[in-house]
């Protein structure tokens, strides 16, 4: 990972926290792919994309994330929901920072 993208997440993490979830772990991986940023809303388990765009001239930061991608986030899930042998209730964000704006994008990604 670059050093934005390093900026990037830990720019999320802290934005999570401060709306009061709690971070259990950052970039999982797995064979399957990584999530950037995984935590607890709650009793609800939180996947979170972390994506980042400068300019929106591509579509801006949720944009990027297109069905392939998604895709990959929730296999990468299930893969992480086997390893802690449980299933809890779960839902997938995404926190998109364009230029210097966050958004949080809550239960984006259905599975």
């Amino acid at each position: 990972m670059n050093l934005k993208g390093s900026q990037a997440e830990q720019q999320a993490a802290e934005y999570l926290q401060q709306q009061g979830l709690t971070i259990i772990t950052r970039n999982w991986a797995c064979r399957a792919g990584e999530i950037d940023l995984i935590a607890k809303d709650g009793a609800q388990l939180v996947f979170v994309e972390v994506r980042m765009r400068r300019a929106s001239r591509f579509g801006g930061a949720a944009a990027s994330i297109t069905a392939a991608k998604q895709a990959k986030l929730l296999a990468t899930a299930q893969y992480y929901l086997q390893s802690i042998k449980s299933t809890p209730a779960c839902r997938f964000d995404a926190i998109c920072i364009d230029d210097q704006a966050i958004t949080w994008l809550k239960n984006c990604i259905s599975a």
